[in-house]
Order: structure tokens, then sequence, then C-alpha cells
């Protein structure tokens, strides 16, 4: 057996910034359907993503980590993102370790909540959730701010 010490509980607050827009965009099309186009859900597209992550809501706030991995359109009814992504830390006492995350997120819904399950580092064996809640959303450009609020259990 592992000998892995004391559970801890670690709630974690920052900014994930989805810039989809502009000559450095984070986030980007690698896949639709035929049928996206046609979709008012933009149901078959699929992103992939290397969002910062900060302390702030502002971009220039420091960062902490960078958001890695993909979301995909996946409802038909509404907006509904499949999420499957690594939150990568990059400051402080977490700098080095990983978060990993799945589930679905109802973009247009006031908090999401989408799971930890897996982690690196710090976060090893880590569980847990992260509640997600827009802090701000430009319609014109799809560039976005959202809030998270994480508690996780790891060793």
């Amino acid at each position: 057996m592992i000998g892995f010490g004391k559970e801890k509980v670690s709630h974690l607050h920052f900014y994930f910034h989805d810039i989809v827009s502009g000559p450095n965009p984070t986030a980007i099309e690698v896949a639709r359907a035929h049928s996206t186009n046609t979709s008012d859900t933009g149901f078959g597209l699929i992103m992939m993503i290397d969002d910062p992550l900060t302390k702030g809501p502002e971009l220039t706030s420091k960062l902490i980590g960078r958001a890695q991995g993909i979301y995909a359109s996946a409802a038909q009814e509404e907006l509904g993102l499949l999420m499957s992504l690594n939150y990568m830390f990059v400051e402080g006492k977490y700098n080095g370790s990983t978060l990993s995350i799945l589930g679905r997120n109802a973009a247009m819904s006031g908090v999401r909540e989408l799971a930890v399950v897996g982690g690196s580092g710090a976060f090893r064996l880590a569980r847990g959730y992260a509640l997600a809640k827009t802090h701000a959303f430009d319609p014109s450009t799809g560039d976005a701010v959202v809030e998270y609020n994480v508690v996780v259990l790891h060793y």
C-alpha cells in the first residue's frame, strides 16, 4: 500500500480567459460537422484551448496557470459543451501541478458544475468539483471570462 499521508482540502479561485478572436486566440476550431453551420447551438464544433488562468478577472492580472484541452458543442437543444481540460498551475505552491476537469458545461446557465477527476503533483489522486460562472462575455467576438471556484480533495 502506498502511504499518501493525510488527505487535504484545497479551495481555489481564479479566472479562465477563452479568447476566440483577434491575432492571438487561445481557443481555436479544430473540427466541425457539415450541419454545424445550420445549428443554433453550434452542435458538432470542437475547439482546442490553451487559455490563461489568472488571479483576477482582467487578462493583465497575475497568471497562475493555463487551461489546456478541448471543448465541444455536444447538445442540439441548448449551448451545452463537453469539457475535457487540464488546469496546469505555474505559480505558488501548486506550481507544476495539474487538475483534470471533465463534464458538461451548460454555458448559458448561471452556475455550472464540472467534476475534478484527477490531478498530478500537489493534486495527486484529486477529486472534487469546479463551479463556473460567466464573469464577462463579448457577443461580437465570442471572447469570455469565466470565474472558477474549485474544491479539491487530494493528498
